[in-house]
């Protein structure tokens, strides 16, 4: 069984390699590649991916998990073999219902969409980006198809994203939230909004990423095994355990943009640096869901990043790096800054209290779209009407509108949002069970120390890469199901005081 069990191993450690090549890839198309490279590298990541999944529907796998399957059975569930073998299995059912040519063809359009989108955005030219939309749609529609049975189109998409999830309890959740969340909304922006112009003065670049570099080598990102470079939209990438790579953008005139992007990111890859480094090339390594994953960026952006606690530490040494802009700033005012809420245009730089709305706002143009209800030449209209019934505000173009993501222009459409709002509720879930395990984390955190909160994560999330489901996962953690509550109760507390509510 041993011999079976390593074959297993190779197998998956063969397709993780086409794929981090494919990773890689696209990891320097967001960072460095040329404009002009965009066909060739649109093909070679097509094929990659092409490879990766026929190695995956390959029959002998399928027959070698059927006799791994009475060792799996002998096993206590939780064990790493068993893990394997159960995490193997659902990976290759998956695949096995997607045609391999059907993969490629979504891989080549995403890299060929990128490329339009990046240049049509900064020239708030939708016309430009609307054909590749409507093909993306059309490809997510024909994945979604591969899974029949489904409640809704969009299901086998979150599915696929948040193992267990559908439209429906996505939904329920985000209903439940939405009625917690906007009376707040409405009574911190009924007063006047809090001044946040010592962030919107003239921060060097140089500077601003040497500052956040700093602060995210002392949570524990391992620069060892990752670095930090530019994007047009921050993201993380790993191409194994030993490499997790996060990008960041800086604007000079904005002090909170990069700071913030270069903590959430690394949260992302503290996550993957986390694994198990038994996992490496396996099907266990990585995150558990896109859910959990949001959850660890969001933890450390804000629940730490936007704390008073953290600023108590780091503020002064903010100060040091920009005495100009921000010697004479109180420790008070920067706070009440960098945690001012508003009815904002852009959902990666929202406060914690709106920055949900923007998630349901997309969340919910997928559902219609996928059901046929939204067509994409209605899309920029149908943004800028929401946007004025939930936010209050109306975009002035597409480029800080219905294009300001990158996802629907480098992914598909469908699943690719309800993970933030996710993780918000799960991330202060596990906060507090972290600090009723080590209640003097807040008073480790205002000293600038990190490594019991880090060493929490690690015993009990990270080091169990995809071995458990989201719900299993919550449950171990937690003790129960996932809950708004603890994400409500913060929110009231957090902003309750600053706002005195």
């Amino acid at each position: 069984m041993e011999d079976k069990l390593q074959e297993l191993k190779t197998h998956f450690s063969e397709i993780g390699d086409l794929n981090s090549a494919a990773s890689l890839l696209s990891w320097d198309q967001m960072t460095n590649m040329p404009p002009g490279g965009a066909p060739a590298r649109a093909r070679q990541m097509a094929l990659l991916k092409r490879l990766a999944h026929e190695k995956l529907i390959d029959p002998a796998l399928g027959k070698l998990l059927d006799e791994l399957q009475p060792y799996e059975a002998s096993l206590p569930f939780d064990s790493d073999d068993a893990s394997l073998i159960r995490i193997a299995r659902r990976d290759y059912e998956q695949a096995i219902k997607v045609p391999p040519q059907l993969l490629a063809e979504i891989e080549n359009h995403a890299a060929a969409a990128f490329q339009v989108w990046n240049e049509a955005r900064p020239a708030n030219n939708f016309a430009a980006v609307q054909p590749y939309l409507e093909k993306t749609l059309e490809l997510s529609r024909q994945l979604a198809d591969c899974f029949p049975g489904y409640e809704h189109i969009a299901d086998p998409l979150i599915d696929h994203a948040d193992y267990g999830m559908k439209a429906s309890s996505v939904s329920a959740i985000f209903a439940e939230l939405r009625d917690q969340l906007v009376p707040i909304v409405q009574a911190i922006t009924a007063q006047p909004p809090a001044d946040d112009s010592c962030l919107r003065q003239h921060f060097p670049e140089a500077q601003q990423w040497e500052f956040g570099l700093d602060v995210v080598r002392r949570f524990g990102y391992d620069f060892q095994r990752g670095r930090q470079d530019k994007a047009p939209h921050p993201f993380t990438t790993e191409f194994s355990i030993g490499d997790v790579r996060i990008t960041t953008r800086v604007e000079e005139h904005f002090l909170a943009e990069a700071l913030f992007a270069t903590m959430h990111e690394a949260g992302h890859a503290m996550y993957e640096q986390g694994s198990d480094p038994g996992y490496e090339g396996t099907p266990l390594a990585g995150g558990t869901s896109s859910g959990v994953h949001e959850s660890q960026s969001r933890l450390w952006e804000n629940v730490v990043g936007r704390s008073r606690g953290f600023w108590t530490f780091y503020y002064p040494k903010l100060q040091e790096v920009f005495p100009d802009q921000l010697g004479s700033v109180s420790l008070d005012s920067f706070y009440r800054a960098i945690n001012k809420v508003e009815r904002s245009l852009i959902r990666t730089a929202a406060d914690e209290v709106t920055y949900n709305l923007h998630v349901m706002l997309r969340f919910d143009f997928e559902l219609a779209m996928l059901e046929g209800n939204l067509a994409v030449k209605d899309l920029p209209e149908a943004w800028r009407e929401r946007f004025k019934a939930d936010l209050g505000i109306v975009p002035p173009d597409d480029r800080d509108g219905v294009m300001q993501d990158i996802h629907w222009y480098f992914g598909i459409v469908g699943g690719m949002f309800q993970g933030y709002t996710l993780g918000n509720i799960l991330c202060t879930q596990f906060y507090d069970a972290a600090l009723q395990a080590h209640p003097e984390i807040p008073g480790e955190i205002e000293q600038g120390e990190f490594g019991t909160l880090l060493g929490w994560l690690q015993e009990n999330i990270y080091q169990h890469g995809r071995k458990f489901t989201t719900s299993e996962l919550v449950d171990r953690v937690t003790g129960g199901p996932i809950s708004i509550e603890p994400y409500i109760r913060y929110l009231r507390n957090k902003y309750g005081a600053l706002y005195e509510l």
